[in-house]
C-alpha cells in the first residue's frame, strides 16, 4: 500500500511539473520615460535562480514592484558590470 501511495505521489508531482506554466521569455514593463523590454529568459539563464528578483524560487508577481524597486534591484545588479545602467539603454520610447 505504501508503494502505491508513493507511486501516486510521484506521478502527481511529475504531472504538476509538466503542466507548470513556463515563464514568459520577454516582458514589457510600462514606464513614463519609455517602456522597458525585459528579457526574462535571458536573466533566468544567467542567474539559474529566481530569488535575486522574486521572493521565492516559485517566481510569480513581485509584490510592491515599481520604479523605485526596479531601479534598486535592476540597476544594483547591472552596476556590477552585467548589464545596461543608463536610462536610454533600458527605457525605449
Amino acid at each position: 500500500m505504501k508503494r502505491i501511495i508513493a507511486i501516486i505521489a510521484a506521478v502527481l508531482f511529475c504531472t504538476g511539473l509538466a503542466l507548470a506554466e513556463e515563464p514568459q521569455k520577454t516582458i514589457e514593463l510600462p514606464a513614463k520615460s519609455g517602456n522597458v523590454i525585459f528579457e526574462h529568459q535571458k536573466h533566468i539563464d544567467m542567474k539559474h535562480t529566481c530569488t535575486p528578483c522574486h521572493t521565492t524560487e516559485a517566481g510569480g508577481k513581485i509584490e510592491g514592484f515599481g520604479k523605485e524597486m526596479a531601479h534598486d534591484v535592476c540597476k544594483g545588479c547591472h552596476a556590477q558590470g552585467t548589464g545596461p545602467t543608463k536610462c536610454t539603454e533600458c527605457h525605449h520610447k
